[in-house]
């Protein structure tokens, strides 16, 4: 997220100087008309899925899913390089 930004010129910081969340650079991208709404849910639905995995939620999703965030997540940096 933060290197897509960087190339399209979205800003990496908020207000006050600190680095800004995935969720708001997301955001920002499709605001920014880098993407459309379709694209901004499915990286949401990514981040979801990877904050899940991150905080030991192993219960909240299954192989199923992981192989098409791994397969979505390759796609969308084929499509969207930063």
């Amino acid at each position: 997220m933060r290197s897509l930004c960087v190339k399209h010129g979205v800003g990496i910081e908020d207000s006050n100087g600190s680095p800004k969340k995935a969720t708001t650079m997301n955001a920002d991208l499709k605001k920014a008309d880098v993407y459309a709404t379709l694209q901004e849910k499915q990286v949401t639905a990514w981040m979801d899925l990877r904050n899940q995995a991150a905080h030991g939620n192993y219960e909240k999703y299954n192989l199923s899913e992981v192989r098409v965030l791994i397969d979505g997540v390759r796609g969308f940096m084929l499509k969207y390089p930063a």
